[in-house]
């Protein structure tokens, strides 16, 4: 289980890793795209492009259904939320050791 669990971590932020596929999801959040879309504002053959979608449906981030020749992508984002968990585990870490340095430094400058 814990093994699946990085898998799909890893799955994610690879997926989160590179800029051009950060772009994608975030064209995704807006309605549904063809893969022709989704390459356009880049100079990236369509195939380029499917290859940046492969990831993103490997991390599940995205759904692509087929209509005759046109492969139509959805943004699926529940998996970040996963990434968000993860996160927050860091986040509370690291608020936990400022916060003791914060009263540290205080104590230290009231003596």
């Amino acid at each position: 289980m814990v093994e699946q669990e990085s898998d799909r971590l890893d799955a994610l932020f690879h997926a989160l890793s590179h800029p051009t596929r950060r772009a994608m999801l975030r064209r995704l959040a807006d309605g549904a795209h063809s893969v022709g879309e989704l390459a356009e504002p880049y100079a990236m053959t369509l195939a380029g492009a499917s290859k940046h979608i492969q990831v993103l449906e490997r991390a599940g981030l995205v759904r692509r259904t087929v209509h005759g020749r046109v492969h139509v992508c959805r943004l699926d984002a529940r998996p970040i939320r996963d990434g968000a968990e993860w996160m927050r585990f860091y986040e509370r870490f690291w608020t936990e050791r400022l916060d003791r340095l914060e009263e540290l430094l205080r104590t230290e400058d009231e003596t």
